[in-house]
């Protein structure tokens, strides 16, 4: 299959402190890729090198086929990011911040008003269109800022911790719109502590402390580590307990 990531022996280092220690992946074009742990396993500096936004201290890595190292201004064209913060500017309305970001890609006038109509017509957000986000309810902002990443249809998502503190229907029907995405050829590739989401993606990769313990689907590595749940795969990785 084709891969829309590729990393061998991806590391950075912070003076002594080794935040990522040669993590290696591929993540097949249109899958939905978890990158678990938790807070401080080094997964958003992993997500910020992928993204071009910090240059690695050693390894390799490429993204839809450009290489982190030289061509971080293809990578961004080609990529969407979503933070936990939403990437939403608040003292915007819903319409200027689809334009906004739309204009940062380079889209049309005409297919940036085409791209506004459709957004606003699939969330529901008419009647709140030329309301500013600030004024917001979180669901609805959480859904505005993963449409706003995926305006210029890029090739890969980047979603950084995407479901933090909202409530689990929120986070079924966030869920739902990642499915939507994947179904139409878009590589997902999220980063997340929740253990259950896990069981949404195609493949989950597992860090503890900047290394990969553990990558495969979420069925083979309960059934690996003899448990029923991620969450419980997770707690014998943080203990370095190997599988059976």
């Amino acid at each position: 299959m084709d891969k829309a990531v590729s990393t061998d022996k991806l590391t950075k280092r912070f003076g002594d402190f080794v935040a990522t220690n040669e993590i290696t992946f591929d993540v097949a074009q249109g899958e939905i890729f978890g990158f678990l742990g938790a807070n401080g396993a080094g997964k958003t500096t992993a997500i910020r090198m992928l993204c071009g936004l910090l240059k690695p201290t050693s390894g390799s890595a490429t993204i839809a086929g450009f290489d982190v190292y030289r061509q971080t201004e293809q990578i961004k064209q080609v990529i969407g990011y979503m933070s936990q913060r939403f990437s939403l500017y608040e003292d915007l309305t819903v319409r200027e911040n689809i334009r906004f970001y739309g204009g940062i890609y380079g889209l049309p006038k005409t297919e940036l008003r085409r791209k506004a109509d459709e957004i606003i017509q699939t969330l529901e957000l008419g009647t709140v269109a030329d309301k500013l986000v600030a004024s917001l309810p979180l669901g609805w902002k959480q859904r505005l800022a993963f449409s706003v990443a995926l305006v210029h249809d890029p090739r890969i998502v980047f979603l950084d911790e995407p479901t933090g503190g909202v409530d689990p229907i929120t986070r079924r029907q966030f869920w739902d719109m990642i499915y939507e995405a994947a179904n139409r050829g878009t590589t997902i590739f999220v980063t997340t502590h929740y253990m259950d989401e896990a069981e949404y993606c195609n493949r989950v990769s597992i860090m503890v402390d900047g290394r990969i313990k553990a990558l495969d689907t979420p069925a083979a590595m309960k059934q690996a580590f003899g448990v029923d749940s991620m969450d419980g795969v997770f707690q014998i990785l943080a203990r370095g307990t190997s599988t059976k």
